[in-house]
Order: structure tokens, then C-alpha cells, then sequence
């Protein structure tokens, strides 16, 4: 029983703390904020999921800052709000599940601040091509989804 305490002890130090991490839109307390237009979603049925990063973990596993899931609800365009820890610079990645399975394939969709080209050879733009400045308070950023076509990427028509 004392190695598990201790098992269950180590763990808790050792695992990363997550007080600047959200998993949770917006609340009344939320004082400082990102609000994401998500416009372009090809079907109005799954589901969107947008990631708040920095530079330091930008699109690495796990290293979001704030993730916040949302249904598309019959919608073609839905609006997310993200916590953001403090004011500063942020890239945003948003995923389309159109299909709602928890996973990606042919039919979801994606998009990133600022809108950057992508293609079928370059999925993932750097941190520069999506940085955006966000201040106290609340911020806005719009962001068109991109989905494959043939062998191309991008929004639809």
C-alpha cells in the first residue's frame, strides 16, 4: 500500500502542470479570451475542435495551451471561444471531424490562423505563418477551413 501512495505521489509531481492548460470554452471569470470564427465547414454535421499553442509547442502532441470541442450543430460557420493564459502570441489550429468518429480521415477538415496556403506536401504551416497577436480582454480571429480535393487542399467552393 505505501508504494502506491508513493507511485501515486511521484506521478502527481511529475506530471506537467496543467493550471494554464483549458479544456473548457469561456466562462463570465475568463479574462482573457479568443474568439474563433470558423467559417467553411463542408458539412454541417460532427463536430470542430480548435487548439490554442505558442511557439515553443506549436502542433507538437499534447502541448496545446487550451483546446475547446464544439458540435457544428447544423451549422456551416460556428464561433468557439478559447481561454487564453495571458496576452501574447498564439498560433490556433482547428480540426473539422465532419463525421464525428474521433478520428482524421479523407472527409475532416482544417484550418489555422491567418489562413495560410497549404498543400497536399505541406499540411503543416510554422508558427510564423499563423502567429497573431492577442491582447487582454477579448480578441478575435477568423479562420476558413480547408478539406482535400483530389490532390489538392483547400476551402470549398
Amino acid at each position: 500500500m505505501t508504494r502506491l501512495v508513493l507511485l501515486a505521489l511521484l506521478f502527481l509531481i511529475a506530471a506537467p502542470a496543467t493550471a494554464q492548460r483549458s479544456t473548457t470554452g469561456c466562462t463570465a471569470a475568463t479574462p482573457h479570451r479568443l474568439m474563433v470564427d470558423i467559417r467553411g465547414l463542408r458539412a454541417s454535421t460532427g463536430g470542430v475542435r480548435v487548439q490554442l499553442y505558442d511557439q515553443a509547442g506549436f502542433l507538437e502532441k499534447g502541448r496545446w495551451l487550451g483546446r475547446v470541442e464544439a458540435p457544428a450543430s447544423g451549422r456551416r460557420e460556428v464561433v468557439v471561444c478559447i481561454p487564453v493564459p495571458r496576452p501574447g502570441t498564439y498560433g490556433v489550429a482547428v480540426r473539422h471531424d465532419a463525421n464525428a468518429n474521433g478520428k482524421s480521415d479523407g472527409g475532416d477538415g482544417g484550418a489555422f490562423s491567418r489562413d495560410p496556403r497549404l498543400s497536399i506536401l505541406r499540411l503543416k504551416p510554422s508558427f510564423a505563418q499563423v502567429a497573431i497577436p492577442v491582447g487582454a480582454g477579448t480578441s478575435r480571429v477568423s479562420v476558413t477551413m480547408n478539406y482535400r480535393h483530389g490532390l489538392s487542399i483547400g476551402p470549398e467552393s
